[in-house]
């Protein structure tokens, strides 16, 4: 995908802010407020909770760990770094996501473009002077466009979903790991130890993950030569590695280099991933004046 560059005025910047009530809930130094449960009353990331979203989830999570394979995720790479599909501007491949609903997310269901949405003006107003950072909330999903046929029409599970490093055991702390015991790799000595193909301090950045619309992004990024700071690419490729900001998965496996380990620059994305999948529709005009 060849991204055109637009600069359309976004009119009034936001309006006072208002100082929000005592509450349980967590506040943001700049108001927002964190709710407790999602959508579906439960909270977020919850993939036990029996929701009409569970079975679904499952599923989803069940033929990712059984078809990402090191070896698929290479050609995949391959396959999708010609950028001969389509050539279009940031908002054109926004519009696009009206037609896609993430499967992977216990939490939401809508459009995709509402969470662009939602987490490009939750950034914004918790974060007023990163403008790359509500920049790269807006674009951090746009590569769900694998899921439309003109894009390849790839399955949500090679789209969607946390990923994960592959060509190395996994933890168990992985979404569903119990699947990862159908997977080729899961018996192959060559992928199930500790390090794997990986040399000890190789760096995150050398490490392969598994194919799915963050990696997409995060190419497509580069090919146009993005002046976004390295912070978003890394937001960009690294938001659904939900094991590496929770769990300080770089320390524990030492494949992870000290410079690698830049939690801090993706925890505002992550942050907002969670607390703006509350059910609330963005209106566009809501967002731009």
């Amino acid at each position: 995908m060849t991204v055109l560059i637009e600069h359309p005025e976004f009119g009034i910047e936001e309006k006072e802010r208002r100082p929000v009530a005592d509450s349980d809930e967590l506040v943001l130094d700049e108001g927002f407020v964190v709710p407790a449960n999602n959508s579906y009353g439960y909270s977020f990331r919850d993939y036990d909770a029996e929701s009409e979203r569970k079975e679904r989830v499952e599923e989803l999570y069940r033929l990712s760990h059984i078809n990402q394979t090191y070896d698929f995720v290479k050609r995949m790479r391959e396959a999708y770094s010609s950028f001969d599909r389509v050539e279009m501007s940031i908002w054109e491949c926004c519009e696009l996501l009206n037609e896609v609903v993430d499967d992977s997310d216990p939490d939401l269901d809508e459009p995709q473009i509402q969470h662009l949405l939602q987490s490009a003006e939750a950034i914004r107003k918790d974060y007023p002077d990163q403008d790359w950072l509500h920049l790269t909330a807006l674009i951090h999903d746009l590569g769900k466009v694998l899921l439309l046929p003109s894009f390849g029409g790839l399955p949500q599970w090679a789209v969607v979903g946390d990923t994960f490093p592959l060509g190395c055991a996994l933890e168990p702390s992985v979404v569903h790991y119990e699947h990862f015991k159908s997977n080729p790799d899961h018996s192959n000595p060559a992928y199930n130890t500790k390090l794997g193909v990986y040399k000890e301090g190789c760096g995150l950045e050398n490490i392969l993950m598994s194919w799915g619309h963050d990696d997409y992004m995060y190419l497509v990024a580069k090919q146009n030569k993005t002046t976004l700071p390295s912070a978003a690419l890394f937001i960009i490729r690294y938001h659904s590695f939900y094991v590496l900001p929770l769990e300080a998965k770089m320390v524990k496996n030492p494949c992870y280099s000290k410079e690698g380990n830049r939690v801090e620059d993706v925890a505002p994305e992550f942050l907002c991933s969670s607390y703006v999948k509350q059910g609330l529709v963005c209106f566009l005009i809501d967002v731009v004046m």
